[in-house]
């Protein structure tokens, strides 16, 4: 018998990790997944759709362990020979990647949703749990710098994180919609619980909640709302989580990230080192996540703790 919805709010790597321990403790139909789309970019005359397609590959085992991103087993032909012709190779799209892209690029050019092509796309490499976009509509994160405003990509990727962080923004986030089959099973009656994963909250997390209509869906679903703390002994396990924060004048610490969460959160699942002043609800548990063990064990420990909430 079915205990109700999980919705996961995840960005990539390092949300993906939990979200593939959800996928793998709870039936497919019981979990969705709501995929962070402010990191999608245009590049190469193609539409990139970073942490869509981390969670695809992560989930259907297709994922490169060594990277973290992208696909295994991959070559580099296509980029080999972009650099060989003067082109931009700061980007890195591996060949068996690259057929994602332009068969995304393609289908959006003739009129569908990239909630369509995701569901599509995941059907079709065996991923079980819905993935869906936060949004169908444009979304990008943009960051402020001493130079001025740059392009997400531009940042984390061709900068590699060294620009110093000085704002962010959402630029089209006001006018967009939220995804409706998101927006319904919050609205359902029939929720478990909203696990936010623990991915960067300033540029995973946020970007979704600053959908119009998405935040407020999630607090009035009538289910417990758990956050897993990115940072583990008060270093970010992945990206540029604690950078940013210290560019922005926050503490790196869990404390911090569950205050930037608010009233939004029920509970907070922290690792043993991270425990200090946090006002939600605190469950001490083990966060790193370096086997496929571990990710099985936290996400039962979420879950666990989210039913212990109501």
């Amino acid at each position: 018998m079915s205990r109700g919805l999980v919705v996961a709010l995840s960005g990539g790597v390092g949300g993906a990790k939990l979200a593939l321990g959800l996928s793998r403790v709870l039936p497919p139909e019981e979990l969705l997944i709501v995929a962070n789309t402010g990191d999608d970019f245009e590049h190469l005359g193609l539409s990139i759709c970073p942490d869509i397609d981390t969670l695809t590959y992560v989930l259907a085992g297709l994922d490169n362990p060594v990277t973290g991103w992208g696909r295994r087993d991959e070559t580099w032909s296509f980029m080999e020979t972009i650099a060989a012709l003067g082109g931009e190779d700061w980007f890195r799209l591996g060949d068996r990647d690259l057929a994602l892209h332009v068969e995304r690029t393609k289908r959006l050019g003739a009129g569908q949703s990239l909630s369509q092509i995701t569901g599509d796309v995941c059907r079709r490499l065996g991923v079980g749990p819905r993935v869906l976009p936060m949004s169908d509509d444009r979304v990008r994160t943009r960051v402020r710098t001493d130079s001025g405003w740059i392009d997400f990509q531009d940042y984390f990727v061709r900068q590699q994180c060294r620009p110093v962080v000085q704002e962010l923004a959402f630029t089209g986030a006001a006018d967009a919609q939220p995804q409706p089959d998101v927006m319904a099973a919050l609205s359902g009656g029939n929720m478990r619980a909203v696990v936010i994963c623990p991915s960067n909250p300033f540029i995973s997390i946020e970007p979704i909640l600053a959908v119009p209509g998405m935040r407020a869906a999630i607090e009035k679903c009538g289910a417990p709302v758990v956050a897993v703390s990115p940072i583990v002994g008060g270093r970010a396990v992945k990206g540029p989580t604690a950078k940013m924060m210290q560019e922005l004048g926050l503490a790196v610490s869990s404390a911090a990230v569950a205050a930037r969460y608010g009233a939004l959160l029920d509970g907070y699942v922290v690792d043993a080192a991270d425990s200090g002043d946090i006002r939600s609800r605190l469950h001490i548990a083990p966060t790193l996540m370096t086997t496929l063990e571990d990710r099985e064990a936290l996400a039962r420990t979420v879950l666990d703790f989210a039913d212990s909430l109501t």
